[in-house]
């Protein structure tokens, strides 16, 4: 344990608080968690509480907060965290809307705290020697392919279909976040969100962007993916095809592998975390959530088939 670990609160115990945050902060010498927070989940062997406030009443030496429940619910909490003076981990996506995350940048600033959100799919193995590989060369197109199994990874988790939920975007978000760390800034041009005819949000949507040069970028996400999943980004290039796929996990140039290393996204996020809190600064990249802003504004929408998990 490090002699001055962080004293961490988390908020909204659900599935990926239980797959990803608990085992990465088990490791982490350089935090402490101390209480937990959620209307049903709790964490063995620290206090619980049923909100975010009782947790801050009872437990005022909480330095920090990471916040787990669904994007819908998130900013109250945020904001309550952020005027206690808390520092604040946000899990992706880091709000329902690109304006509310705003107004909690300037919370943070304004309380002297930091604010940090959370795209766990950049911090995936391959992602940094994709990046280099693409600003080593001269990049002709790029297509993100996104298609996994909904009832596989959300199995009757309502709040995905609701609004606000962002649907196939809840991962698609994710392919978002190491498209804008990556490429080129780019901006959509169109776009068509297939919504199932008894949910409100969608379960596929095809997506085409271009940079401000004219580069060609699109994006196929697909929630009713069977079999293998597709967690790919390609890019044709000036040195040969680059295949960043497993979700960032694999880097392939022309069929030949170039890094290929174990995941462990949630580690490296909490090492950002603890690092941007020692530096009293905060790390919030509102790219990702812009595109998807962008995609149900602009885009077309087709009633399909419904959804019965």
């Amino acid at each position: 344990m490090s002699s001055n670990p962080i004293k961490l609160g988390i908020v909204g115990v659900g599935k990926i608080v239980r797959d990803q945050h608990l085992p990465a902060l088990a490791k982490d010498q350089d935090y402490r968690l101390v209480a937990a927070a959620s209307r049903h989940g709790k964490v063995e062997d620290i206090p619980n509480f049923p909100t975010i406030e009782a947790m801050l009443d009872a437990v005022p030496e909480l330095e920090a907060v990471s916040l787990c429940m669904p994007p819908q619910f998130r900013y109250d909490a945020a904001r309550t965290a952020l005027v206690a003076k808390k520092h604040v981990f946000l899990e992706k996506p880091p709000g329902a809307t690109v304006s509310e995350v705003e107004d909690l940048k300037a919370l943070a600033a304004a309380n002297g705290v930091c604010l940090f959100a959370s795209w766990h799919s950049r911090y995936a193995p391959a992602v940094e020697a994709a990046r280099a590989f693409l600003r080593s060369t001269k990049i002709r197109s790029a297509a993100i392919i996104w298609k996994e199994d909904v009832r596989r990874w959300h199995p009757n988790q309502e709040w995905i279909w609701a609004p606000g939920g962002f649907g196939v975007f809840d991962p698609g978000i994710n392919a978002l976040s190491i498209a804008t760390h990556i490429l080129p800034p780019m901006f959509i041009s169109s776009a068509e969100l297939d919504f199932p005819e008894n949910r409100a949000s969608p379960v596929a949507a095809h997506v085409t962007f271009r940079t401000s040069d004219g580069l060609p970028v699109t994006m196929e996400l697909d929630w009713l993916q069977t079999g293998p999943q597709s967690w790919d980004i390609l890019a044709e290039t000036d040195r040969g095809k680059m295949v960043l796929s497993g979700g960032g996990s694999k880097l392939a140039v022309d069929g030949r592998v170039v890094h290929e290393e174990p995941e462990a996204e949630y580690p490296m996020l909490y090492k950002r975390f603890a690092e941007i809190v020692r530096a009293g600064t905060s790390d919030v990249d509102l790219a990702p959530l812009q595109h998807v802003a962008d995609a149900f504004m602009l885009g077309k929408r087709n009633v399909v088939q419904a959804f019965f998990d």
